[in-house]
């Protein structure tokens, strides 16, 4: 039986198998995920993006704000009263979210001065990540029911979403994905690139 190895992906740490065995980590099957314990937010490397994405946007009242700006709520008293959110939350995870760059504040009305919240280039990039997040929840939370269909606007067909590889020209599933670091990568502060 081959060694297990410790090792850290995506700000977990799992036992694992060299894949080419076959063989079960330890507490898993062929079939299942390996034991899994997961780490405390302080002990990421700090190249790891999954981590410090979290950082930005790793809560519910985040990722809900994110789902109505998508949904083409701009501002402040639409996202309090769709989300049911109170005031001082709302206005700091705002404040957060364009201190990241990833929604601008824009004055829209003087005397008294207003303003909406819009998507930055950064904050559209987020839009593979919440459908994801979505389909897992209808898959997993739903028991399968799905209350919103995401469709392309131009022809209403509902869309698909998956893996490109543009070398192969295929599409494929997250168990051919394989990660390597990249030791060179240096994170970049959370505001950067707007």
């Amino acid at each position: 039986m081959p060694k297990l190895r410790r090792t850290r992906q995506f700000g977990i740490r799992t036992n694992v198998t060299p894949m080419a065995t076959g063989a079960p980590a330890a507490g898993g099957s062929a079939d299942t995920a390996p034991d899994v314990v997961p780490d405390g937010a302080a002990d990421d490397p700090p190249d790891c993006s999954i981590g410090r994405a979290l950082d930005v946007i790793g809560d519910r009242w985040t990722i809900l704000i994110l789902r109505d700006a998508f949904r083409g709520i701009r501002r402040f008293e639409e996202f309090r009263r769709d989300l049911g959110i109170a005031r001082p939350v709302l206005t700091e995870r705002l404040k957060r979210l364009v201190d990241a760059g990833v929604m601008v504040r824009r004055r829209y009305q003087t005397g008294p001065d207003r303003y909406e919240y819009r998507l930055t280039r950064k904050g559209v990039g987020l839009s593979p990540a919440l459908v994801a997040l979505m389909r897992w929840g209808d898959t997993w939370c739903n028991d399968g029911a799905v209350p919103t269909v995401l469709v392309h606007e131009p022809c209403g067909v509902e869309l698909e979403q998956g893996f490109w590889c543009r070398t192969c020209q295929c599409t494929f599933g997250p168990h051919d994905i394989a990660s390597r670091h990249r030791p060179t990568a240096t994170p970049t502060p959370h505001g950067a690139n707007r």
